[in-house]
């Protein structure tokens, strides 16, 4: 997601920062520093729980590196989406970055060559140690630019993992109980457009409506299903049962009125806005967003996991880069580690995010213990699908395009998952 996802909080405005000290340890091909200075971006919305962490994150690096500066700059994620590998290829380069993890984003831009190799970063600070399992599949990429082995590219720290987000208050106005099963929730959407209300808080220009496809495919799906789509274990068929269920069902979604078609040109801003606002009274997202519901919402809200299926969205985080043109290396890799410091960490899942190496006795916000919790859950049963616009470059996309089509009602099922093969078959690597 978004990310591709990752992400996210969603597609929103980012915070930059840089300030490093260092000599530097690029080699030759890290160009001149001047030690002073640490050039920085991410994406997280200053309410996240991931942005609220970085900036202490940021404080702490400072104090730790007297004369150093941040540089901060503003970027989004679709614009680092979009102009990452033009940007890396040039001098403007950061010296670290957030980026989108997976074979099409951060394993295309290592295959390329644009990414530093950390692995001696890894040993050294022993990061290894506290990134493990599904989190750290998204860290390291092969020759060929896919995830799961080979080389260290990239540093997560924190997890994610989508949940429905639901309005307690709507949901009691209207004598509804909380969904357990996916016939009851489907059942609650029935009883909300019976009053006027679009259940499903929805965006069909960016990632969110295309990860509602994906969940409905995932739960007809199974840890096999995910590594031939993702991994290329095996030839992905979209015209199979989860595929075919998906569609079928989205859509079948829309006719019903629980998915709004005017949604096809909302962005994941808006949803997120529809549901803080108290209008949608269900949005089914990722953790990115706990932080800023947690902030803004005025309502009673709560969560929970996917009905009816044992695999959801869901991978390490988005993972901080150095580029390979990065100027100052050494700044880039000590703020690496503030991040994953046991202060950072907690800070984090206290704030709403899921930390990869917090204290488990240090978090102590009653949310915050529900959201880690669901995540172990997860994690436990192997549960995390990762996201759908991961495995080939430009799905992200097509996933876009073909969804709105669906939402609109100008393409049918079987026309979209023709659309989705076709794409896909032609960016798998050749063997």
């Amino acid at each position: 997601m978004l990310t591709t996802r990752r992400r996210v909080a969603a597609a929103v405005a980012v915070a930059l920062t840089g300030a490093l000290l260092a000599t530097s340890c690029g080699g030759s091909d890290s160009g001149s520093s001047d030690g002073k200075t640490l050039k920085l971006w991410h994406y997280e919305g200053p309410d996240s729980a991931m942005g609220v962490a970085w900036k202490e994150a940021i404080k702490e690096f400072e104090a730790q590196h007297p004369g150093v500066k941040v540089k901060f700059e503003e970027k989004g994620f679709e614009q680092i989406q979009k102009t990452a590998p033009m940007v890396l290829n040039s001098n403007d380069a950061p010296d670290l970055m957030e980026y989108n993890k997976g074979n099409a984003t951060a394993g295309l831009l290592s295959k390329q060559g644009l990414l530093t190799d950390l692995t001696a970063e890894v040993a050294k600070h022993g990061w290894d140690k506290k990134i493990s399992g599904g989190v750290r599949t998204i860290s390291q990429y092969d020759t060929d630019g896919v995830m799961g082995s080979g080389k260290w590219y990239g540093v997560p720290d924190y997890a994610e993992y989508t949940m429905v987000f639901y309005n307690k208050d709507l949901f009691k106005k209207y004598g509804i109980a909380q969904p357990t099963t996916l016939s009851e929730l489907t059942s609650a959407m029935d009883k909300f457009v019976a009053k006027g209300i679009t259940p499903l808080a929805d965006a069909g220009a960016e990632y969110m409506a295309q990860q509602y496809l994906y969940q409905l495919a995932l739960s007809k799906a199974d840890r096999s299903w995910v590594d031939t789509y993702e991994l290329y274990k095996g030839k992905a068929d979209f015209h199979d049962a989860a595929w075919t269920y998906a569609a079928t069902t989205f859509a079948d979604w829309v006719k019903k009125g629980y998915i709004g078609k005017k949604s096809s040109g909302l962005k994941a801003e808006d949803a997120g806005v529809s549901f803080i606002q108290g209008k949608s009274p269900i949005l089914f997202s990722g953790s990115w967003w706990y932080g800023r519901f947690k902030t803004e919402n005025k309502f009673d809200w709560g969560t929970f996991l996917w009905p009816d299926s044992n695999l959801t969205l869901g991978s390490g985080g988005n993972i901080w880069v150095v580029p390979k043109g990065a100027k100052n290396k050494d700044l880039a890799y000590d703020f690496i580690d503030i991040t994953l410091s046991k202060k950072i960490q907690n800070l984090l899942g206290n704030k709403g995010g899921v930390p990869v190496a917090a204290d488990p006795a240090a978090i102590t916000d009653p949310q915050a213990k529900t959201l880690i919790g669901d995540f172990n859950t997860l994690s436990g049963k192997d549960g995390l699908a990762f996201y759908p616009d991961w495995p080939v470059a430009g799905f992200y996309d097509v996933l876009v395009s073909e969804t709105q089509k669906l939402i609109t009602g100008s393409e049918n099922p079987d026309a979209y998952l023709s659309a989705l093969q076709k794409a896909y078959d032609q960016g798998v690597p050749k063997t």
